[in-house]
């Protein structure tokens, strides 16, 4: 029976290893990690836009502001039966809030299967064993010594 990691591997190395071929440095694969970081950003970004209602989410989050800004107005007023009436509708917001956050976790759940297994594949594949050796300029902007620092004291 085949190894159900094998054959997911192989079905990544098909799509990747061409990608692998391409960078002209292959000791230094920071072409291929760019190249790998955009399909993921492309398959989380799809998935956003086809698992996501943004209409709904766009409403609620109005409906949302709506509310907060009466609710404002009303305690600077100091109007203590429209704030009573305002907390009364405020379980019917966080109920919106708590579907506008489910609904926002559906991409997540989506996606996280797929990038996990690029990132498993990633470590079983060449890559693991080359060093990226950046740029002076990326180096230093991405602040590289200071997380080396708080790595050293974690």
């Amino acid at each position: 029976m085949a190894d159900p990691m094998g054959v997911i591997y192989q079905g990544l190395n098909a799509i990747f290893n061409p990608i692998l071929a391409l960078d002209p440095n292959p000791t230094n694969p920071a072409l291929t990690v760019l190249i790998i970081a955009f399909i993921v950003s492309l398959i989380t970004t799809i998935a956003n836009k086809y698992l996501v209602d943004q209409d709904e989410m766009n409403a609620i989050q109005e409906r949302n502001k709506a509310f907060q800004k009466e609710l404002r107005d009303a305690q600077k007023r100091g109007d203590g039966k429209k704030i009573a009436e305002l907390q009364a509708r405020q379980t019917e917001m966080m109920q919106e809030q708590t579907a506008m956050m489910s609904n926002q976790f559906k991409p997540m759940i989506v996606t996280f299967v797929p990038i996990i297994l690029i990132f498993f594949w990633m470590r079983a594949s060449a890559i693991s064993s080359l060093v990226i050796i950046l740029p002076p300029s990326v180096y230093w902007l991405t602040l590289t010594p200071l997380w080396h620092l708080l790595g050293g004291f974690l």
